[in-house]
């Protein structure tokens, strides 16, 4: 089993640290959320049922090791790490030029209903493709497809109702 999970480690440590990186902003938060994530995967590799990637699985599981970071963070009275830029120029998070900013967007998608809020998620920050968010929630890439489009349509309207964009 050691074997195996080494070739796991190696073969997504990198994919799993970048995404981290991308989500935190912070080398060593992602370090943190790298290591955090490998210890539940090998501790938890028997719920892994084949039914996505093994990519996808170690970024749902990243993904949640940084949202229990921020929920612990906001729990503390501490500052939110920013939300971070998200690649498209057409993307709400791209006009997130400071913390503050990122902050507010991050706090009005949070608000956004499920299955909307976790799709959204996914493809903005994990990168995922339709066909692997669709897996992960049991449905077609097409599916995904229109949930994210959906829940991109009713984060700028959020957005425009807040007064941030």
């Amino acid at each position: 089993m050691d074997q195996a999970f080494d070739e796991i480690y190696k073969a997504y440590a990198q994919d799993v640290y970048r995404f981290a990186l991308r989500l935190s902003g912070s080398e060593s938060l992602a370090e943190d959320i790298l290591q955090d994530t490998m210890l539940k995967a090998i501790t938890s590799i028997d719920s892994f049922k084949g039914g996505c990637s093994m990519k996808t699985w170690l970024c749902t599981i990243a993904r949640n090791e940084y949202l229990n970071h921020v929920k612990r963070m906001d729990n503390r009275g501490l500052p939110l790490d920013a939300a971070r830029e998200a690649s498209g120029d057409d993307d709400p998070f791209s006009m997130a030029e400071n913390a503050e900013l990122a902050v507010q967007i991050h706090r009005v998608l949070h608000r956004l209903e499920e299955p909307y809020r976790e799709v959204f998620s996914l493809r903005v920050f994990a990168e995922l493709k339709y066909d692997d968010i669709g897996s992960i929630f049991g449905q077609s890439a097409n599916w995904a497809s229109v949930t994210y489009f959906r829940a991109k349509k009713k984060l700028i309207a959020m957005l425009k109702e807040e007064g941030i964009l």
